[in-house]
């Protein structure tokens, strides 16, 4: 026989705690704060990036971009982390959630060479393409946003590795969108 303990049948998480129906959420370090917490949008729109990438993923689309989108997915659970853990907390104890330079570092080498594949941009494109690619330019609209949220957070609510991360995301996930439409032989329409 299973035993509850606070919303977890021992052995088997639940997906449902009734914590949260008072419109509150807990933050790692044990706060409780608002759905509408700042905090709460910025790892809640960097969760809708990945759920985007997810999407883009079941495009059945080719195996490079595939993997890189299957190592941002789960870094992108890690910086999730680092949102929901104000006083740094979490990142002593599960080191998979840890971003670190080689992140960024990771992010500019398949920047670079995916533009080898792609005519040199001249002008604003506009987002469109093959619908893989259609969806990797709304990835990178919600990264901007998470951007935007993460920066509203003010320059000492996170460290500053978050920032330069999804920022630097944005860009790869424009330039995949354009290699994704060039390998399908999709003209591109400049703006």
């Amino acid at each position: 026989m299973f035993r509850r303990v606070t919303g977890v049948i021992y052995g088997v998480l639940r997906i449902y705690t009734k914590t949260g129906d008072a419109g509150e959420t807990g933050l790692f370090d044990g706060t409780r704060v608002s759905k509408a917490d700042p905090r709460v949008e910025a790892y809640g729109d960097v969760d809708e990036l990945n759920a985007w990438l997810g999407v883009v993923r079941a495009q059945q689309i080719d195996e490079q971009i595939d993997k890189m989108l299957g190592v941002i997915q789960a870094t992108l659970f890690a910086l999730g982390a680092e949102l929901a853990d104000p006083r740094n907390r979490i990142a002593a104890r599960v080191t998979k959630a840890a971003l670190v330079d080689a992140h960024v570092t990771e992010l500019e080498s398949w920047i670079d060479s995916l533009e080898t594949g792609v005519r040199p941009l001249r002008r604003f494109i506009l987002a469109g393409g093959v619908p893989a690619g259609a969806m990797l330019h709304l990835a990178r609209t919600v990264c901007r946003r998470a951007e935007r949220r993460i920066v509203a957070l003010g320059p000492d609510a996170v460290e500053p590795l978050v920032v330069t991360y999804i920022n630097r995301l944005s860009d790869l996930l424009f330039v995949m969108a354009r290699a994704v439409n060039a390998r399908a032989g999709v003209t591109e329409t400049e703006w």
